[in-house]
């Protein structure tokens, strides 16, 4: 059975902000409502988002995001959240205070809306939250029953943002199409349990188009501070069509290597796109892409500013015991690196990591 999922409604554009509680109203969430936010989000929109709030008339708090996705933070949140009986949560920032208000919504059972201020991930539209442990070690993926209802992204917000994050959604956005392919080849399922859609990979293959057109231009006007076509184009790559393309498609060797690398402390300091863009590499090397192929993407995650080199993470690829530990994890039970067509053995990662490597070098 073939499956696909969205959100209720994604809406994009400049001081996106502004609209906030208007976007809620239109898809059925109700107050009172409890925000979940970064402090950066909180300083670069908390007035917008109160005079929207005015306007409608609802009742509204909002709640500092600690920094991390983990068990305790959602709990936090669940806490307060039943404390002021809120009709629906919004989550405002980057990728973990997202992952943690969609977390808290589903134990509630309210309605969510989540608000970027950065493009670094695909996580926004979708239905599941990463949760990490205070070491910011991958605990597990949370699946629950339902998309937020409201994805808003405020690209004022994004062009003023530092541009590794942009960089980082482009790393993310980068494995859509290759994870979607594997899936699709093995006719594993996607992460809501169905096959893809002609939909799901056809989003994922514009998505790649799209970032591999667009990644650069977009990355120089955040270095500047503005506002063009191509930025507009490679937020909703990195957030909507990559979004969708990884839900509904699925998920392979490139996050279960990022979830290898977070067992490695030197990453710690990296963001979820820049490991899963060493992952993807490491995936074409793993399926044995074509060198001219594989020299193209390298080129390309090179004029974005991201990691394709071990020791761009902080590993030496010399040290075995890091690469055993990275491949250990990588194929553990149930991750999704066993929705590659073959099957695949932590002696094959260890290779992997260590070819994605030497590749690069030569590049």
């Amino acid at each position: 059975m073939q499956v696909f999922c969205s959100p209720l409604r994604y809406v994009q554009g400049v001081s996106a902000s502004n609209q906030l509680a208007q976007q809620m109203d239109a898809v059925g969430m109700k107050p009172p409502v409890l925000m979940v936010a970064s402090k950066s989000a909180r300083v670069q929109a908390e007035k917008a988002w109160q005079e929207s709030m005015k306007l409608k008339g609802w009742e509204f708090s909002i709640i500092d995001f600690s920094g991390e996705c983990t068990p305790g933070e959602i709990d936090s949140v669940v806490a307060k959240a039943r404390f002021l009986r809120v009709g629906s949560l919004v989550g405002a920032g980057g990728g973990k205070v997202l992952d943690t208000a969609r977390a808290a919504a589903n134990i509630c059972d309210v309605p969510v809306a989540l608000a970027p201020s950065i493009a670094s991930t695909d996580a926004p539209t979708s239905a599941l939250s990463v949760v990490y442990d205070e070491h910011g070690e991958v605990l597990e993926y949370r699946i629950f029953k339902r998309n937020p209802h409201l994805v808003l992204v405020d690209i004022s917000l994004v062009a003023q943002a530092p541009v590794r994050f942009l960089a980082a959604g482009i790393g993310d956005a980068l494995s859509t199409y290759f994870e979607s392919d594997a899936c699709r080849l093995s006719r594993k399922p996607n992460m809501r349990g169905g096959l893809s859609t002609q939909a799901a990979f056809a989003l994922a293959r514009f998505c790649f188009d799209s970032i591999l057109a667009d990644g650069a231009d977009a990355c120089v006007a955040v270095a500047n501070k503005i506002i063009s076509p191509a930025l507009e184009r490679v937020v909703e790559a990195n957030t909507l069509l990559s979004g969708l393309g990884f839900e509904s498609s699925g998920l392979a060797a490139a996050h279960a290597i990022h979830n290898g690398l977070t067992m490695i402390p030197s990453t710690h300091d990296f963001l979820h796109g820049e490991k899963v863009a060493f992952g993807v590499l490491t995936q074409l090397a793993l399926e044995g892409k074509p060198r001219a192929f594989f020299q193209d993407i390298v080129r390309f995650l090179r004029s974005v500013n991201l990691p394709t080199r071990l020791k761009d993470l902080g590993i030496d690829v010399k040290d075995s015991n890091s690469i055993r530990t990275i491949a250990k994890r990588a194929v553990q039970e149930g991750e999704t690196i066993h929705n590659e067509p073959f099957p695949v053995t932590e002696s094959m990662v260890a290779d992997a990591l260590i070819a994605a490597d030497a590749l690069s070098a030569q590049v």
